[in-house]
């Protein structure tokens, strides 16, 4: 073999490993463009969901018997004392409950 065969030799083996070396290359670039866009999409996810409290439930009606004009005097001079500050508004809440629930 002379010096053309052992050139030709040379040239298939760079071809050989620039093909190989190349290609390991490309799959690598696709892993980690593979791995980029999970990690892209982590980060885009949507927040989870938050749902609003229900809303309360509505006042009871006022039980069979029950005098309404006096209930609506004793609501308003709860709201007086609440205006007043005599009352806070979470101890209106709790009294006007339970003039409604009878």
């Amino acid at each position: 073999m002379g010096l053309i065969g052992g050139m030709a030799r040379t040239a298939v083996v760079a071809g050989t490993a620039t093909a190989v070396s190349n290609r390991v290359s490309r799959r690598q670039a696709g892993r980690w463009a593979a791995q980029d866009m999970q990690q892209q999409q982590a980060y885009e996810a949507p927040p989870p969901q938050q749902y609003a409290p229900p809303p309360p439930p509505p006042p009871p009606a006022p039980a069979a018997g029950v005098d309404t004009d006096d209930l609506i005097a004793q609501l308003e001079k709860l709201g007086r004392l609440r205006d007043s500050g005599v009352l806070s508004e979470a101890e209106f809440e709790v009294q006007k409950a339970r003039l409604l629930a009878g």
